[in-house]
């Protein structure tokens, strides 16, 4: 039974060619039993499976497999079944991916931990997927970590052949002057981070096809797939779900108008407020929320989940500073709070620091904020180049 899949995995780990070792790869905790790895489609999630398995088993090695729940096998066999077999054979480490389109995955998931203690057990799931709150079995056990799209760093490094490493918030407040020296030396920045916030963020950019129609592709299976299948929504609201991330999408970065978003798609409110968390589990849009509040409150302002998502959504209309905001609440989203900031500010991160996004040198100064800016390759005391918050991970 395990030979086809032995041949699937070779064949693949041989072959894998990831462009830029990604930094999740050293913070997660290996020795875990089971692994949740999320991330929304299209920003690797099978790359960084099969990395792991290259550089820790190589392709040969049969202590170690790859599968994929696409595989039909599956519709007449359990993932329970499969892992016994395999863990019986001397198998130590599965690797599932897309553990959600097996049918009661997470009793399966809970079987095997179980009753495989010497099988662990690493596996790919949806953005959209609650691990511990949808699926109390898994509570206590599984471990859960967000896999991104490709931040500016490694965009840079996978460009321009470099090593660059990854810098902490408070490296870059306190160091900036100094980092951007290090890095000046080997790049110039910004004609990259040009190209980046157009379409450096899905890794999908480096198979050199039609970058737009491939991420329009994608966020319509994260709309069809992702959120209707796992969250178990009737077709027919469909276009309902796909008018409102358009509606918002043009309608810049402020507070949604809930009211008027119900009338235009002829439903309620609240259905409204449940889509708009469906599309921000899926990663397509990001909720910002005034310190201390959160869903079910309306946020206070929407952003699109990246900006290569806004570049598809609104070619012509865009504007530079909603571009801005979206990178820098995307490169600090997952590891900080972004919260609204106040009148002197863009942001409130991790509710004590206060960044403004601005395109150029502020005429006025508070000795409070932090100035975030589009237009300078090296910054000076409270200055900062908006590029450098691209080497956070």
């Amino acid at each position: 039974m395990l030979e086809t899949f032995f041949r699937t995995h070779q064949y693949l780990v041989e072959r894998i060619q990831a462009p830029v070792r990604r930094a999740l790869m050293d913070e997660i905790n290996w020795r875990d039993r089971l692994i949740g790895i999320k991330g929304s489609r299209g920003v690797g999630k099978t790359t960084f499976l099969l990395q792991y398995a290259k550089e820790n088993f190589g392709p040969y090695d049969r202590r170690c497999l790859y599968i994929n729940m696409n595989n039909f096998f599956f519709q007449g066999k359990t993932l329970f079944q499969f892992a016994l077999e395999f863990m019986r054979g001397g198998g130590l480490v599965l690797l599932i991916d897309q553990v959600f389109k097996q049918p009661d995955w997470s009793h399966e998931l809970r079987l095997i931990y179980d009753r495989c203690p010497h099988l662990h057990v690493i596996f790919t799931g949806s953005s959209v997927m609650r691990l511990k709150e949808e699926n109390p079995e898994l509570n206590g056990i599984v471990v859960s970590y967000n896999l991104r799209g490709f931040s500016f760093r490694e965009y840079l490094n996978i460009q321009c052949g470099l090593s660059l490493r990854p810098y902490g918030i408070s490296e870059i407040l306190n160091r900036h002057e100094r980092i951007s020296d290090e890095i000046l030396s080997q790049v110039d920045p910004l004609p990259h981070f040009h190209d980046f916030v157009r379409h450096g963020y899905f890794p999908f950019y480096l198979d050199h096809g039609d970058f737009s129609e491939t991420l329009l592709k994608t966020m319509n299976m994260m709309i069809e797939v992702d959120i209707l299948l796992i969250k178990q929504i009737e077709l027919k609201y469909l276009t309902k779900i796909k008018k409102l991330l358009y509606l918002l999408a043009v309608s810049g970065t402020g507070a949604p108008n809930v009211s008027q978003l119900a009338s235009d798609m002829q439903t309620s409110r609240a259905t409204v407020m449940n889509y708009i968390k469906y599309l921000s589990d899926a990663r397509l849009i990001n909720m910002v929320y005034r310190h201390g509040e959160f869903f079910p409150k309306k946020p206070g302002r929407l952003y699109m989940h990246n900006t290569n998502l806004m570049y598809v959504m609104t070619p012509d209309g865009m504007q530079e500073q909603d571009m801005l905001e979206t990178f820098f609440q995307n490169a600090l989203w997952g590891r900080h709070e972004v919260s609204m900031g106040d009148r002197s500010s863009t942001f409130l991160v991790d509710g004590k620091l206060r960044f403004r996004i601005v395109t150029e040198e502020p005429k006025r100064r508070n000795t409070e904020v932090v100035y975030a800016r589009s237009d300078i390759r090296k910054g000076s005391n409270q200055e900062i180049p908006i590029w450098m918050y691209g080497f956070l991970y």
